[in-house]
């Protein structure tokens, strides 16, 4: 479950998030002291959470006016006030909010909440294909290496995978992928070719669903990897003890993704 919490006093959301992590251990949280950054994050960093526990009295934007901005920008999201003041609740409640939580926040006054959504949270599957990209660029599917005939196949889907599901051209893996060489129909004929390897290497393991193709647009279902690029993004604790300051070793085209991640650390 992904859970966003923003209260601008420190030692409030310290105790609201000490609650969340009690009543649900397993949840990505992130929290945030001003409605801007909390906001930023959905329209911007694409933080889509199950559940918004916010605080209604903060300075700037008012928590009510962050949630109906949070609404449009992710409607499935679950919008849970939390005030000191009970004299805000008609104000909350014609937002028709899925519940309100009056401080101090405790372990059992959010797991009511979480058992009593308006909007129960999709339950995706999990991923089925898992991709290592620090260090060496690596597949795996089952627990095995993914098993590709062409050895540009790999460089294909990690490509793809660095691009974090979006679409790319011919002309544009082309490009990428025989950077020395010009464009010409044999070059698209030598990359349909990987792609009808990574089509099929991908159906067998069971994980056809990843790759994602249209007319001349392919990409990568993002959601359906554990990645742990990804979990850097999202700051996974895992992920950044992972990460070491390599990523993709084995591709030069790597190194403007490697230049970000080293400037972001």
């Amino acid at each position: 479950m992904k859970i966003l919490t923003a209260d601008d006093e420190q030692s409030a959301l310290n105790i609201l998030n000490r609650a969340v992590e009690a009543a649900e251990p397993g949840a990505e949280l992130r929290s945030f002291t001003t409605t801007q950054a909390a906001l930023a994050a959905i329209c911007e960093g694409g933080f889509y959470p199950d559940v918004a526990f916010l605080d209604i009295k903060m300075p700037g934007m008012t928590g009510l006016a962050l949630a109906k901005a949070v609404r449009e920008a992710s409607p499935r999201t679950n919008i849970v006030f939390v005030t000191a003041f009970s004299d805000y609740a008609l104000d909350a409640m014609s937002l028709h909010p899925s519940g309100y939580v009056l401080k101090p926040a405790t372990k059992e006054k959010i797991r009511e909440e979480l058992d009593n959504l308006r909007i129960p949270p999709e339950r995706k599957p999990a991923p089925c294909l898992r991709v290592q990209c620090f260090g060496n660029f690596e597949a795996f599917a089952g627990g095995k290496p993914l098993e590709l005939y062409y050895s540009k196949s790999k460089e294909l889907l990690a490509y793809l995978v660095d691009r974090r599901g979006a679409a790319c051209n011919t002309e544009e893996l082309c490009a990428v992928l025989w950077e020395d060489e010009p464009d010409s129909p044999a070059l698209h004929k030598r990359l349909r070719k990987l792609i009808s390897d990574l089509t099929h290497s991908l159906e067998d393991a069971g994980a056809g669903e990843t790759f994602l193709k249209r007319r001349n647009s392919f990409s990568v279902a993002a959601d359906r990897l554990d990645c742990d690029y990804y979990g850097l993004l999202r700051r996974d604790i895992d992920a950044i003890n992972t990460y070491t300051g390599e990523y993709m070793t084995q591709y030069s085209w790597a190194e403007m993704t490697l230049g970000s991640l080293e400037s972001n650390r």
